[in-house]
């Protein structure tokens, strides 16, 4: 199938002002979209031919899709009343209420994952990496109805679906039911806190890589765990990625510690993370209790950083937005991003990379045969939308409008 978005608005590359300052150069085209990738490029002071599946974009400015990289699709209240969080003294306290809540949540699995799937695309967003409790309580009950919502939506959104012992790995069947949820949907294997939570680091990290390499699937760790017990699990896990040869396959979500440490250690183990292709997958918490990873020292050594929502209304938190951009627009903010180089490059967090514009300002997006995956915004730069973070946006997966 065939169709042409007209009127596009396209970043070409950038400019110095009069003030000496960098400014975006912006043009409009026309694309012609054919079975999901771009098939054609052209200026729009170029006339084309086409009568049917044509959609005027009115300037609206064209930026890659958005990929949420931290998510937990089961967990949220979204469809059911509202209600507040039960208060709890610490992190044990909090997955104590959260067990309760289990069985009691399951019922709505599916319907409380749609809802948040909705509206995770909604703010432009088109691939979710969801972790999915798999824990003594309900089995593989939260697996079963996220995979159920994804399903529905398979034809415009992508998933990795994390199985996450969240009440500890080391405790009663939770790695057969680990190994049980991979042979049934889930995709990746996730970890939690080995010392805070399964009070072993080693043998956590042990058993994680090893029900990996079992499946031959990749690894998403929660570290919540802070300064050099988290440094040194971080470091611990290094060592093992390195003697499995399982470069570019694991991630390290949170990694608190990273920001608990001396710069000279920080330099250290970033070395080692990129050497070793470990991700790091950071949620922004704009927390004044919580030290976040020094997210630029840890890209200018090449490792690779992604931003997620995290959990949002559930049983840990009765905020969030589901929106992604909201993440690096609080980055961008905090970390003093105020130029429009500089802010426009932190959109790499959310789109796995892509920028339309390299950091020299030179254009390296959209080309064709890239993926149709867009989000069009009323806005001139790309750093506009990363600053002002314009509500209303225009989602399109794989060349279907999914919305408006």
């Amino acid at each position: 199938m065939k169709q042409w978005l007209t009127n596009v608005l396209l970043e070409t590359g950038e400019y110095i002002k009069d003030n000496d300052t960098v400014g975006t150069k912006v043009e409009l085209f026309h694309l012609e979209i054919t079975d999901g990738v771009i098939s054609q490029i052209v200026p729009a002071t170029q006339t084309i031919e086409a009568s049917q599946n044509v959609t005027d974009m009115n300037g609206k400015l064209l930026l890659p899709a958005f990929k949420e990289m931290h998510n937990h699709l089961d967990k949220t209240y979204l469809s059911l009343p509202w209600k507040a969080v039960i208060p709890s003294k610490n992190l044990k306290d909090r997955l104590a209420h959260e067990a309760r809540e289990l069985p009691i949540l399951a019922t709505t699995g599916k319907q409380r994952a749609v809802a948040m799937i909705e509206k995770i695309m909604s703010n432009g967003t088109n691939h979710i990496r969801t972790h999915v409790n798999i824990d003594p309580y309900i089995g593989l009950k939260n697996l079963e109805g996220v995979l159920a919502a994804l399903d529905d939506y398979k034809d415009v959104v992508t998933a990795e679906v994390i199985a996450f012992p969240q009440h500890g790995l080391l405790r009663d069947n939770v790695p057969q039911l680990l190994r049980e949820a991979l042979r049934n949907g889930a995709t990746m294997i996730g970890g939690l806190d080995p010392a805070g939570i399964d009070n072993t680091i080693e043998r956590s990290l042990y058993e994680t890589m090893e029900i990996a390499h079992e499946f031959n699937v990749d690894v998403d760790i929660h570290l919540h765990d802070g300064g050099h017990v988290g440094y040194y699990t971080i470091d611990k896990w290094l060592d093992m990625v390195e003697e499995a040869n399982y470069q570019g396959r694991t991630a390290i979500s949170h990694a608190f510690a990273l920001g608990d440490v001396s710069a000279m250690e920080q330099h250290t183990i970033a070395d080692r993370l990129a050497q070793q292709q470990v991700k790091i997958m950071s949620t922004v918490p704009y927390n004044l209790n919580r030290v976040m990873p020094p997210i630029d020292l840890l890209s200018e050594h090449g490792v690779d950083v992604h931003f997620g929502c995290d959990g949002f209304f559930d049983s840990w938190s009765p905020y969030g937005s589901g929106d992604i951009l909201e993440k690096v627009t609080t980055f961008a903010d905090i970390s003093r991003k105020l130029d429009e180089r500089s802010i426009r490059q932190t959109l790499k967090y959310i789109t796995n990379g892509i920028t339309p514009l390299d950091t020299n300002g030179q254009k390296v997006w959209p080309n064709i045969n890239d993926e149709a995956s867009f989000v069009f915004f009323d806005a001139v730069s790309s750093a506009e939308v990363i600053a002002r973070r314009p509500l209303e946006r225009t989602v399109m997966s794989k060349g279907k409008f999914i919305h408006s």
